[in-house]
């Protein structure tokens, strides 16, 4: 298969993945009803309902409404805010979207780099007794909902110490608490699936080769091993990282941080459809955008898994 072809047959892929999201979130949007209702005040009557409901397209069939909106996406227009009258969701989400990928990109790569260099510690100094104290620690940090943890983080270096500020500002010092509220729990789930695919990797009858050669135990892991335990590694981060920017409502909403989670939530409640569809279309993107990456990253770790 040639590149060429592989990448369109991903890019495919990835619009038929952003078209299931965009609607199901259509579909189940509108298994609520209309919005109208929480949209005016209590005090409104049945024809002011009805006259917004004209106004936003609810008196419509249902097929017709989601006609409507496949063609505003294929145009670039998903709609203004029902909550902002004039102001484009898409443009809403814009606005959150960089402080999502701030904390969420800083929240994954510590995480990461602390679970390589905690494995491969253990696996390049032999202690073994050492992968038995992080694999406790990590599951100690697991039994700690993330709510917790961000407010044990708060409570000791924010109101006891004073060293770091407890919400989100323009202090740049604002992210690191919340990044390794993120950063502790990716660190678990990477550490054991990288010492896991280590451990497998170095019973294989070519890593007993290279040390019968005589070959130090650093060049052994680094040059032999790693590369070939990688590949799951990379498979679950491309996953993890996408749903990562979906997820992120309750350490944003712990530390009042403006990003796109909380966004989200605020939405789904007050039924306001175009920034819930607009969100969920940013997220879905970049979900096959990042996996369309990993899967090209791996023809450079792997040549087996190079396209021919």
């Amino acid at each position: 298969m040639s590149l060429v072809v592989y990448l369109l047959r991903r890019l495919l892929q990835a619009v038929i993945t952003v078209f299931v999201v965009v609607s199901l979130a259509f579909a189940l949007g509108r298994l609520t009803g209309s919005p109208a209702a929480t949209l005016l005040p209590e005090t409104a009557s049945e024809a002011d309902i009805a006259a917004l409901d004209a106004k936003l397209g609810f008196d419509k069939p249902p097929l017709t409404q989601y006609v409507d909106y496949l063609r505003g996406v294929i145009a670039g227009d998903f709609g203004d805010s029902y909550r902002q009258q004039g102001t484009s969701s898409m443009a809403i989400v814009g606005e959150r979207l960089p402080a999502s990928l701030q904390l969420g990109t800083a929240g994954f790569v510590l995480g990461i780099l602390l679970a390589f260099l905690a494995v491969l510690t253990v696996h390049l100094t032999g202690i073994r007794s050492l992968r038995g104290v992080l694999l406790a620690l990590g599951a100690a940090r697991l039994a700690v909902p993330d709510f917790l943890f961000g407010l044990l983080l708060v409570l000791m270096f924010s109101v006891t110490l004073g060293w770091l500020p407890s919400l989100a500002s323009a202090n740049p010092l604002s992210i690191v608490m919340p990044a390794v509220t993120i950063a502790t729990a990716q660190f678990v789930v990477y550490a054991r699936l990288l010492d896991n695919s280590l451990t497998t990797e170095s019973a294989q009858d070519y890593v007993r080769t290279a040390y019968a050669r005589g070959e130090r135990r650093s060049t052994v892991v680094l040059r032999e091993v790693l590369p070939n335990a990688l590949l799951p590694v990379l498979t679950v981060s491309g996953i993890n990282f996408g749903t990562l920017l979906g997820g992120l409502v309750i350490v944003e909403s712990v530390f009042a941080w403006p990003g796109l989670g909380q966004l989200m939530l605020t939405s789904v409640f007050s039924r306001d459809f175009p920034v819930v569809q607009s969100g969920l279309v940013v997220i879905a993107t970049i979900f096959v955008v990042v996996n369309l990456a990993v899967d090209i990253l791996y023809g450079f770790v792997d040549p087996r898994a190079r396209v021919r």
